[in-house]
C-alpha cells in the first residue's frame, strides 16, 4: 500500500498576507482559494513540481501561527533557488552546509547544500539541493 503525503496545513495569522508570500514571493501555485463558511477559508498552494501541497487558511487548525518548523523542499540548483527567493523579496539565508557537525557558509557536497527562510508568521523552511542521481543518501541523516 502506498502512503502519499498530499497536504500539510501551515498555520498563519493573515491569510491574504500568507497567500501573497507563498504565491507571489516564493512561487507556489494557487490551486484552491475557497471560502467554505464565514469562519473557514481554505487556500491550497503547491510548490512547482511537487506532489505535496500546503494549505493555509482560517478555521483549519488550532496550531499557533508560526509554530510549524522544519518543512523541507528539495531543488536541483540551490543557487538558482536562492536567487529566485531573493528576487521575490524573501529574506533567505546564505547557502550553507554541514561540515564536521557545524553549519558553514558556502555550498557542500551532494545533498549538503541548504538555504533557510521563514514565512511572515515565522513558519520555518529549509531548501536542500538534490543532485542528479548519485547513489548518495537522500537526506541529512546520511551526512
Amino acid at each position: 500500500m502506498d502512503w502519499k503525503l498530499e497536504v500539510v496545513v501551515v498555520p498563519v495569522s493573515d491569510v491574504e498576507r500568507a497567500k501573497h508570500f507563498y504565491s507571489e514571493q516564493v512561487g507556489f501555485h494557487v490551486d484552491v482559494d475557497h471560502q467554505a463558511t464565514e469562519t473557514m477559508r481554505i487556500v491550497q498552494l503547491t510548490p512547482p513540481g511537487s506532489g505535496c501541497s500546503i494549505t493555509i487558511g482560517a478555521g483549519l487548525v488550532d496550531s499557533a501561527p508560526g509554530s510549524l518548523k522544519g518543512m523541507q523542499l528539495v531543488v536541483s540548483d540551490i543557487a538558482a533557488a536562492r536567487a529566485q527567493l531573493v528576487a521575490g523579496g524573501v529574506d533567505v539565508s546564505a547557502i550553507r552546509h554541514v561540515e564536521e557537525g557545524v553549519w558553514v557558509d558556502g555550498p557542500g557536497g551532494p545533498w549538503n547544500s541548504f538555504i533557510f527562510f521563514d514565512d511572515p508568521d515565522g513558519n520555518s523552511w529549509a531548501v536542500q539541493e538534490k543532485p542528479a542521481s548519485t547513489g548518495q543518501p537522500t537526506s541529512v541523516e546520511g551526512l
